[in-house]
């Protein structure tokens, strides 16, 4: 089946065009009560065939396409099983840390000042000359 490349839709435009140009003369010549004339009757049947085709082409554009068969997978060759690893000696278990000192707290800290602070207070002031 050959590619088809081009629509029917501009044939049909430029046919219908003739189609009118030849009954618009024949009108204004003869009137509009004659017969059809040669070139109209022809116009007439060419415009037929070409909706006819359009027709068919666009019915037969909506059947399923045949697709391409899908190349058959190989699966991939199973592995050959391991061996099992030896096993390890266990660790030596590890010394615990040495207790660490409490970090003091935000309370102790202001504690710890204001003690400070009185105790400086309390103190005896020497004086400069001594």
């Amino acid at each position: 089946m050959p590619i088809r490349i081009a629509s029917l839709t501009h044939k049909l435009k430029k046919n219908g065009a003739k189609l009118h140009l030849a009954m618009t003369r024949r009108i204004e010549a003869q009137g509009a009560d004659r017969p059809a004339s040669a070139l109209e009757q022809e116009l007439l049947e060419e415009r037929r065939q070409l909706k006819e085709a359009r027709a068919q082409r666009q019915a037969q554009a909506r059947l399923p396409k045949a697709k391409a068969a899908l190349p058959a997978r190989e699966p991939k060759p199973a592995k050959a099983p391991k061996a099992p690893k030896a096993a390890k000696d266990p660790k030596p278990a590890k010394e615990g840390k040495a207790a660490t000192a409490h970090k003091p707290s935000r309370a102790d800290k202001a504690a710890q000042k204001a003690a400070a602070l009185d105790a400086a207070r309390r103190a005896t002031k020497k004086s400069a000359k001594t």
